[in-house]
């Protein structure tokens, strides 16, 4: 088609012959032997397939492949080269097969005549559809062959939402483009038109033909077949824009006569101009002066600067004097102040020395008071024992003297209850010992169980604080597994929530600035192992934000309430943004082995350092790794200069004076490898966990060893008094014996013997007793001593206590001192560097004025390359110059500015030119577009006519072949396209149209018509679907075999016949495939067609 075209351009009209056979061979046939050659039709089909073999047959489709399409869940068919006939009931899918031809080559769904959107085509239940087409690329016409090879695979996949997504590929499947254009530069590179319906006949169309009566339809099928109404199209926007073109023509022409009238107008005030010659030579002489009186003034002012640096570069021997001066103050007082410290150590250490005394006298002390008291239960047992035995002496001493003045029968009688007390006492002794023995199990379990609540106390202690310490645990470990997914929700859980709502409100225009913030994410560490360091200094800073003024302050607030607790909320920083960080050489530390917090941290954002450099000082505070190293750099010696702190690595704060221990061993907020920080966290939270159980399970134990042993106490009271029940009724027994008369005479030596045992007893008892007495006014003397000694040593202590208070106030009036000594040093050095950057002010302001200096007389050299000596000022020449340009002006308005005026009556003559110009070569071009458009028409005219006959003539021989006499009526003005048919040979019957017509005729009919036209087309492929459904057995294969004849003469290698007749009687050749497709449940029973207002389908 494309070769067509350009034969139009040139004015000529292609022509080809259509190879059908002889007219003659058909018309002397006779009628009745018409079916018989009906019958043999397939073999004489057999001798028209041996067409001459093409070996590119560029464009043809060697294969399609559907998934998920209309009816076919998964369908993939590979293609002859030549002629292809597809066969199946009705809803077996054919029509689905040349609907996927059509959209998978860039069709509409529209021009399917199936559907208004691709969505519709996605099989039921499944979310999107995919068709594959290989077209072949082979020859001199192939299309990039060094990027797609032989074969490209057009893949195309449709979704529900009605999107489309276009894969390119290679002949190995690598995907070359994804765009549509690069597409449609395949299909013109092989002029695959899928919109004209002679080159893809859709079953829609095929009926449409079949059933139309409109002659006005049928014309517009020829003209859009033959690509002519195209040409129309092309013509007509060419027509429109000549129309533009001339009107454009027209307003120039306009323009340029009122441009000349402006040529004359700027040609006479040019001429006007030059009498201002004379002024315009006085105001250059007023400029030359100009220009060296600034020059003059420039170095007078030069001179000013020069004397007021001189002074005060002699003043600076004031302030450094005066600043050695409070920095002497400041050694003598930190010297004092060191000294101080010493003596509080010394003092300190010794009132730890007697604390310790006192604790070892105070454990001496409770074992002399238990000595003491054991001593005194001995004493008072002994006693007590010597006190019965005197009793019993006594009576015993009593009984003889009854005894002696008794009678002979009675002392039978003593002796028998003299025997019974003996023997009761004998049972009354062990007894005693068993409830001493009770008495002293008693109190070991008292003593046990007062030990065992000690501990039971000091385990609730413990247990609650790793209880504590384990919820924290378990909170930081949520913390840091939280932050791994999001680092923000380190700071707080609402943190990225509260972010993205700041987000939206400075989108919303409601700050005037972005507040910055949280600050602890708005840098970076350069040593990470300096973390905790960072973190303890910076603190609470880390979650605080920086507002540029106080209404974006309230807004913030706002802001916060909704997102964070009260108590909770994050710190609110108002300072002025500014896009340059703080000038700290003067006032920074400087160290040779230790980095400032400033120099360990790398921030971007010059208004986050501003605000810890005002807020914390962070270049004024040294990071030391080593806790010694830092004891003897900020308290051992002289700190460094602008050094007042500093932290370890292990986060402790050092001062001068101070040192205060961290109380964490971990970053919580900036720390780097979240992972090993969890798995470090979970380590020790099982550790804790396991020790509260341990914890817990001692607990226990001690509460059911305290249980056993009140066991224990209740059973060893209810024995001891089994016991004394015993020993009363025992002691009672002895009463009654006792209580009887004297015994007989014959029992006094008896009694004698035990009066004199008793004696010893007794003697014995005595000495026991003194010995008692002496253990325990030697335990009583020994425990008064160490009283004695305690309470000297505690009254020492008091001492030393009110003297470390006392050292305390004079160590905090020595800091104090060294604070107002360092605060007036500050103050000083303040005034100095203020002294010194206004003598680098000057300085600055030297330099500047030398260089405008040397601009200026640069500048004058240029203007006047004579030095003028000028002794007017600056401001009169000025003037001067104003009432000259004054004047000057007002004759410039009169005749215009001379420079201006010449520029643009040079302007504006070049304009002149280059429209006269312009509007010439438009009206050349306009004329030779008029001499083409002839050329063109008469050549469309005559392409027209050409095709017009070509076409009856076409048809004409294509119904003769069935004896039939056919003819087409062209009515080019009207656009209208007249079919008559008439049965039998030559004139014999009447002309009818095709309404009188069968349906087999008609369709047969409708076949040669668009034969007739398939001559006109130069496609790789052609595709019919459902010609023949009207045509009985007999029109189908004269048809077919027609076909099969007719497509050996045009330009067209391949060929797709769709049917749902039988193809069995086709002859069998290779450049024959037929192809059956089987019926299967289709989930999809109508299309959901929309309504023609629906939007069309996006390509992606």
């Amino acid at each position: 088609m494309l070769k067509r075209t350009r034969d139009i351009c040139e004015g000529t009209t292609p022509t080809k012959k259509l190879n059908t056979g002889s007219t003659e061979e058909f018309d002397t046939r006779e009628p009745n032997k018409r079916n018989e050659q009906t019958a043999i039709c397939g073999e004489h089909s057999g001798r028209y397939l041996h067409r001459p073999w093409n070996m590119y047959q560029v464009g043809i489709i060697e294969s399609i492949s559907l998934k998920n399409f209309m009816c076919h869940t998964f369908l993939k068919v590979v293609f002859g080269p030549y002629f292809n006939f597809v066969s199946g009931n009705n809803g077996s899918g054919k029509s689905a097969l040349l609907t996927a031809l059509i959209i998978g080559l860039g069709g509409k769904a529209t021009t399917t005549n199936r559907g208004h959107s691709t969505k519709d085509f996605v099989r039921t239940g499944q979310n999107s559809a995919c068709i594959s087409i290989a077209l072949r690329n082979q020859g001199p016409d192939a299309f990039k062959p060094e990027l797609y090879g032989k074969t490209i695979i057009v893949e195309q996949i449709i979704s529900t939402q009605g999107t489309r997504q276009y894969r390119l590929k290679s002949e190995s499947e690598h995907v070359i483009s994804r765009k549509k254009e690069e597409l449609n530069m395949i299909l013109e590179q092989f002029n695959i038109q899928v919109d004209n319906p002679v080159s893809i006949l859709n079953q829609e169309m095929s009926k449409l033909l079949l059933k139309s009566k409109s002659g006005t339809e049928k014309y517009k099928f020829f003209m859009k077949a033959t690509r002519l109404e195209q040409m129309q199209e092309d013509y007509s926007q060419i027509l429109q824009t000549k129309t533009t073109t001339r009107e454009k023509i027209a307003e120039q022409d306009e323009y340029l006569a009122e441009l000349k009238k402006k040529v004359k107008e700027m040609e006479r005030r040019y001429k006007n101009l030059e009498c201002l010659n004379d002024l315009q030579e006085k105001l250059e002489q007023l400029k030359n002066q100009m220009a060296w009186a600034l020059v003059i003034e420039i170095e007078k002012e030069l001179e000013s600067i020069k004397d007021c640096l001189n002074r005060e570069q002699i003043n600076e021997i004031t302030y450094n004097q005066e600043l050695e001066e409070w920095q002497g103050k400041v050694n003598f007082a930190e010297l004092k102040l060191k000294a101080a410290q010493d003596q509080l150590q010394k003092i300190t250490d010794v009132k730890v020395q007697s604390r310790r005394q006192l604790f070892t006298l105070k454990e001496s002390m409770q074992k002399k008071k238990k000595a003491c008291k054991e001593s005194e239960a001995t004493f008072h047992l002994c006693k007590s024992q010597l006190e019965q035995l005197e009793k019993d002496h006594d009576r015993l001493q009593r009984q003889l003297e009854e005894l002696s003045r008794g009678d002979q029968s009675s002392q039978t009688n003593l002796t028998e209850s003299k025997n019974g007390i003996n023997n009761l006492q004998q049972q009354l002794k062990p007894l005693k010992e068993e409830e001493a023995t009770t008495l002293q199990q008693i109190e070991n379990c008292y003593n046990a169980i007062s030990n065992l609540k000690d501990e039971e106390d000091n385990l609730r202690h413990e247990e609650q604080s790793l209880k504590n310490m384990v919820q924290s645990k378990e909170s930081e470990l949520n913390k840091l597994k939280a932050s791994g997914m999001d680092w923000l929700k380190r700071f707080n859980e609402n943190m990225p929530a509260f972010l993205r709502k700041v987000e939206e409100a400075h989108k919303q225009g409601r700050f005037r600035k972005k507040p910055i913030g949280p600050l602890g994410a708005c840098f970076k560490l350069k040593y990470p192992e300096l973390a905790l360091a960072v973190e303890n200094c910076l603190r609470n800073l880390l979650h605080s934000f920086c507002c540029d003024n106080y209404r974006d302050e309230q807004v913030l607030q706002s802001l916060m309430s909704q997102y964070f607790n009260p108590r909770k909320r994050p710190q609110i920083n108002v300072c002025e943004f500014s896009n340059q960080v703080y000038n700290i050489k003067n006032r920074a530390v400087y160290h040779p082995e230790f980095p400032t917090v400033f120099e360990s941290l790398e921030i971007s954002n010059p208004v986050v350092a501003n605000c810890f450099i005002d807020l914390r000082n962070i270049e004024r505070i040294l990071i030391i790794k080593s806790n010694s190293r830092a004891r003897e750099i900020m308290q051992q010696q002289r700190p460094p200069a602008n050094c007042r702190e500093a932290f370890t690595a292990a986060g402790d704060h050092v001062f001068p004076n101070r040192y205060y221990s961290s109380e964490t061993d971990r970053a919580r907020y900036l720390g780097g490898d979240v992972e090993s920080k969890i798995r470090e966290l979970e380590v020790e939270l099982n550790d804790k966990k396991s020790q509260l159980s341990h914890c817990q399970q001692r607990s226990n134990s001690i509460k059911d060893e305290i249980k056993l042993f009140y066991t224990n106490i209740s059973n060893t009271q209810k024995k001891r008094r089994q016991i004394q029940e015993r020993i009363t009724k025992i002691k009672l027994e002895i009463g009654d014996l006792e209580n009887i008369e004297d015994p007989q005479p014959f029992h006094i030596p008896t009694l004698r013997k035990e009066a004199q045992d008793i004696c010893h007893r007794i003697e014995s008892a005595q000495n026991n007793l003194e010995q008692a007495r002496m253990d325990l006014d030697v335990h009583r003397k020994l425990l008064e001593e160490d009283e004695k000694k305690y309470k000297e040593i505690q009254g020492k202590e008091h001492s030393l206590a009110e003297e470390i208070d006392s050292r305390k106030e004079e160590l905090s009036k020595v800091d104090t001192e060294i604070d107002t000594y360092k605060q007036k040093e500050k103050h000083c050095k303040g005034e100095r560097n203020k002294h010194l950057e206004r003598i680098n002010e000057l300085k600055r302001r030297l330099e500047s004025k030398e260089c405008i200096l040397e601009r200026d007389i640069a500048k004058a050299r240029q203007i006047c390359v004579q030095r003028l000596e000028v002794t007017r000022d600056p401001k009169s020449i000025d003037e001067e110059i104003n009432c000259l340009r004054e004047i000057i002006n007002k004759a410039q308005e009169v005749h215009g500015n001379k420079e201006e005026t010449t520029r643009q009556y040079f302007e504006i003559l070049k304009l002149q030119k280059n429209i006269q110009s312009e509007v010439k070569s438009l009206k050349m071009f306009m004329q030779l577009i008029d001499e083409i458009m002839k050329e063109r028409h008469k050549a469309y005219e005559s392409f027209l006519k050409s095709m017009s006959i070509r076409c009856k003539l076409n048809f004409s021989i294509l119904m003769s072949k069935q004896h039939y006499y056919g003819m087409i009526k062209f009515d080019h003005k009207s656009r209208d396209l007249s079919i008559t048919v008439e049965r039998g040979e030559g004139m014999k019957t009447g002309q009818e149209d095709m309404r009188s017509l069968s349906g087999g005729e008609r369709s047969f009919s409708t076949v040669c018509f668009i034969l007739s036209l398939w001559d006109s087309i130069e496609s790789p492929f052609c595709c019919l679907d459902e010609f023949d459904v009207y045509m009985d057995m007999v029109n189908r294969r004269i048809s077919i075999d027609l076909i099969l004849r007719v497509a050996e003469s045009i330009q067209c290698d391949q060929f797709f016949f769709f049917t749902p007749l039988t193809t069995s009687f086709l002859p069998k050749g290779d450049q024959i495939r037929t192809f059956h497709l089987h019926d299967h449940e289709r989930g999809q029973t109508t299309l959901p067609f929309a309504s023609p207002d629906e939007p069309e389908d996006s390509d992606d």
